[in-house]
């Protein structure tokens, strides 16, 4: 069985106040989150919070969880997050960001895809 590794870059720019879907897991697949990156590009310091909604099942259901709550970026400044961590997702799996406030955060998601 050939199972291919497909590495992606998800990007938004000005995230708005509400949560905006970043990546959604794709059917038959599994996505490893490789990093997060959160600038502020605003005027002010943001407050970023990313979510994973998740109602996938082995001997389970998964519920949804915040993974960012409320975290401070001050003004001109990056936060990478999961460097050097891991968060597996699966199909149907969704990461959403939001800021508290609109168009001053700009995020990218590094992902590997495989198949299953």
């Amino acid at each position: 069985i050939n199972m291919a590794n497909v590495f992606k870059l998800k990007t938004k720019n000005a995230i708005l106040t509400s949560a905006e879907t970043l990546y959604t897991a794709q059917a038959s697949k599994t996505a490893v989150v490789l990093g997060l990156v959160l600038a502020n590009k605003g005027t002010a310091t943001v407050k970023a919070t990313v979510t994973l909604e998740s109602d996938t099942s082995d001997t389970e259901t998964n519920e949804n969880v915040t993974l960012l709550h409320e975290v401070s970026l001050p003004v001109n400044s990056t936060l990478e997050f999961f460097s050097g961590q891991k968060l597996i997702l699966q199909a149907t799996d969704v990461m959403k960001v939001k800021s508290d406030t609109a168009s001053s955060l700009d995020v990218a998601l590094s992902i590997m895809e495989q198949d299953v």
